[in-house]
Order: structure tokens, then C-alpha cells, then sequence
């Protein structure tokens, strides 16, 4: 009979629909060794939580964290709260024995992340980060031609992660915007995808340099806790009391790899007309790729190894049985989407785990990317260059 993981979530809002979208669809696409259970969601408001209960499909609905994971009959944690809750709800699974899944960042800060690591090494469980961009056929795509040498030595990489939600200045002050729950801005929201996915791609840090700037000092406090947010860009009444803004709106770096590549990466709620703009280029001896996140299903390449006179970017849609994870979904030339690499990412996590194996990305991947956040921030105080840990 096939082993049942009851998973238990944590969260309910954006991410918390993005994870449950996973767990409802993954048996459907993937062959796993294990059955998925959606056992329980929690929440601390007792009546968005039990509608996201009916709405996502999971069995049961709670209020509190600490019954949760203290449970006997839950196997794995999923936590998509906001980041400063990380570090607490991670470390109590970890010490009843629960395999522990959590969203980017990883904390508000990187003695936490260190914890965090600590915590499941400490007890012996199995854990995992959700960089889920890592998971999409066409990335997946890249890392086969970087690996097979086909863009050679790695010169270059410059990343964006552009956005625009908070461009009005009357949108309030949600916690995204608020250094004691966020731990900071568009640079741990956005650049830690950027990070992570240079990481995989390209290599470690060796040091780094930033700047950044919050352009609206002051927002609209809302008038209700339950009414922070009801998603990205989404707002309700709001009241004519102002609050502090004290985290970056902005934060763009310089870095180079130990590899002896150098790179350039901006993130900005700032940019009028990008919705979700993530883009990223990497230039080696040999080739370039380029991917954009709004046209995920694609990866363009260059070959200098092409003839001269049909040299070009070349598109390559990664439908096709022979990319990373798309022989699981439609038949080439059937795109997915944005869920779908959450899908892909659980899949990975189940796989895992049922071998015994950790699944990748994890904590310890966390920890680098916390290690790189941090480094910029103190590059920016200190207005140097700063080596990452």
C-alpha cells in the first residue's frame, strides 16, 4: 500500500493558494511513490481560513501553528507566512520531527536563517526552500546548456526583477512594506529569486556592492489587521493616518563570482508597466541564454559555434519530452505556467523524501541566499565593497 504524507499548511493568502494549487494537482501530472494528504491550513483569522479550507480542498482547518505542528498525524510543514513567523514555526517542526518546507526568504535575517539550518541538522529532518523558479522546464533547460559547456566560460550575468504595485503612493502600508515582518523590501522579495537562481546557474558569491532607495516615505496605515493584505496589488478602505515606510523600494547591486564572472541585479516595486518582469541574460566565451519569467515557456540561446552567416538568438520553446519536467505535462508545444512550477517543486520535494534524500533547493540554500541579501545591505550602510560570507 502506498505511504500517505499528510501535509499541513501554513498560510493562506497568495502563496498559501500557490502551494495548495501544488498539492491538489501534483498526483495528477507526476507518479509519486507516496499519496499526497491536504490534511489541515492554518490561519490565524478563523473565517478566511475555513473558506480557504473548502476553496483549496484540504480536509481540516486551524488557528493556531503550535497545535499544528505538535500534531502526531502530520508528516510535513509548509510554511508561507510572511517571513519574520519563519524562524519559530520552522524550528518547532523541526523538533517534532516534521519535514520542514518554506517559503523564500528563508528569515528576516540571517542569524535566523542560521538557526533555521541549525534547527533541522540539529534534529534530522528533511527540509526544503521554495525557490520554485528553479523548476521550470526552460530553466532547467539552461542549467543542461551551461553544464554541457554549450555558452562556455561564464563572463557575464545581469538579472531584473521588475514590478510596479506600489507605484501609487496612496496604497497603503501592507506588510510587505514593513522591515519587522518583511526583514526588507523589493531585495529580499525579489532579488533573493535573483540570487538564488544566479547561484544555480552561475556559481557563488565572493562580493558584492548596492544601492538602494525607498521613493515614498509614507503610507496609508490600514485600518484592520485582517485587512493587510488580500493580495499583491489589492487593497480596502484604508485610513488618512500615515505610517513609515522602512524598507527598500529599490536596491540595485553589483557582483562578482568566485568563478571570476562578474553581474548586475536590480529590483524595484518601481517600474511602471512591469507586472511580474523577471529577466535575466548570461554571456560565456561561447553562447548566451536569456530568459524572461513572462515568457516562461521560453529560452532563447546563442551558438557562436553557428555559421557566421546565420548566427542569431534562436527561441526554443521548452515543451518538448527531452526538458526537465515537461514530459510530465502536455504535448510539445503546450505551454504551463506560473502554478506549475510549484507543482514541479513539490513533485521534486516527494521524490526526495521518499528516497531518503534531501530535497534541493533547502535550507542550506537559504542560508547562501540570506548571506548575499545581508552582504548588500551592509554594503550599502558602509558604501563599499563587501565580501559574502
Amino acid at each position: 500500500m502506498m505511504k500517505e504524507v499528510n501535509v499541513a499548511l501554513i498560510g493562506y493568502k497568495f502563496m498559501g493558494k500557490a502551494h495548495s494549487f501544488a498539492y491538489k494537482n501534483v498526483s495528477l501530472f507526476f507518479d509519486l511513490p507516496v499519496k499526497v494528504v491536504m490534511k489541515v491550513i492554518c490561519g490565524r483569522t478563523e473565517k478566511a481560513v475555513s473558506q480557504a479550507k473548502e476553496k483549496f480542498g484540504w480536509l481540516e482547518y486551524e488557528t493556531d501553528w503550535k497545535k499544528v505542528v505538535e500534531r502526531k498525524d502530520i508528516d510535513l510543514i509548509d510554511i508561507t507566512t510572511p517571513p519574520n513567523a519563519h524562524k519559530d514555526i520552522a524550528i518547532e517542526a523541526a523538533k517534532n520531527g516534521k519535514i520542514v518546507f518554506c517559503e523564500k526568504p528563508l528569515a528576516s535575517t540571517l542569524k535566523d536563517a542560521y538557526e533555521m539550518l541549525e534547527a533541522v541538522e540539529k534534529y534530522g529532518v528533511k527540509h526544503a526552500i521554495c525557490f520554485n523558479y528553479r523548476k521550470l522546464p526552460a530553466i532547467g533547460l539552461a542549467k543542461k546548456l551551461i553544464e554541457e559547456g554549450k555558452i562556455g566560460k561564464i563572463y557575464h550575468m545581469r538579472a531584473v526583477y521588475l514590478q510596479d504595485w506600489i507605484v501609487d503612493p496612496d496604497f497603503p502600508l501592507v506588510w510587505r512594506l514593513q522591515k519587522q515582518v518583511a526583514g526588507s523590501g523589493a531585495h529580499g522579495d525579489l532579488n533573493a529569486h535573483l540570487i538564488d537562481m544566479a547561484r544555480y546557474l552561475v556559481g557563488e558569491f565572493d562580493e558584492v556592492v548596492g544601492i538602494n532607495e525607498t521613493f515614498i516615505k509614507e503610507r496609508p496605515v490600514l485600518k484592520a489587521k485582517e485587512e493587510l493584505e488580500t493580495g499583491l496589488g489589492e487593497f480596502k478602505e484604508k485610513a488618512e493616518e500615515k505610517g513609515i515606510v522602512d524598507v527598500d523600494d529599490a536596491t540595485i547591486f553589483l557582483v562578482r563570482f568566485k568563478n571570476g564572472a562578474i553581474g548586475s541585479f536590480e529590483a524595484t516595486r518601481f517600474a511602471p508597466g512591469r507586472k511580474n518582469g523577471q529577466r535575466f541574460e548570461i554571456n560565456g566565451s561561447k553562447g548566451s541564454i536569456v530568459f524572461n519569467l513572462e515568457r516562461l515557456n521560453e529560452l532563447e540561446y546563442y551558438s557562436r559555434d553557428d555559421e557566421s552567416g546565420t548566427q542569431g538568438f534562436r527561441t526554443i520553446i521548452a515543451t518538448d519530452a527531452s526538458h526537465p519536467y515537461a514530459a510530465n505535462w502536455w504535448p510539445a508545444g503546450h505551454i504551463i505556467g506560473y502554478g506549475e512550477a510549484f507543482v514541479n517543486m513539490v513533485a521534486d520535494i516527494f521524490n526526495s523524501i521518499s528516497k531518503g534524500e534531501n530535497p534541493s533547493p533547502n535550507f542550506y540554500d537559504g542560508v547562501k541566499c540570506q548571506e548575499v541579501l545581508e552582504a548588500v545591505d551592509q554594503s550599502i550602510r558602509e558604501r563599499k565593497w563587501i565580501k559574502v560570507k
